[in-house]
């Protein structure tokens, strides 16, 4: 049963989850146009570090990492132009 295991799954599985955890936000601030309980400096480094992500994943050619971040980045970045936007 080990010999099947494939860690990738793990990594897919877990891409899934943490890049849709931030669609519901994404959609609800855009909505509303409310963003008031959204921490500006919370997405401002969130952002940043998915998008350091996204570029580690390109310069290791890891597809995963790719596809979960770049989705990532624009459902984070969303929020975080709804954040500034609707001040």
């Amino acid at each position: 049963m080990m010999d099947s295991f494939n860690p990738t799954w793990i990594g897919i599985a877990a891409a899934i989850l943490t890049t849709a955890a931030f669609a519901p936000q994404a959609i609800q601030a855009w909505r509303t146009r409310s963003t008031k309980d959204v921490s500006l400096s919370m997405f401002l480094m969130m952002v940043s570090g998915i998008l350091l992500w996204l570029i580690y994943g390109l310069l290791i050619g890891d597809l995963p990492l790719i596809l979960a971040n770049a989705v990532t980045l624009l459902l984070a970045g969303a929020i975080l132009v709804a954040k500034i936007r609707f001040r």
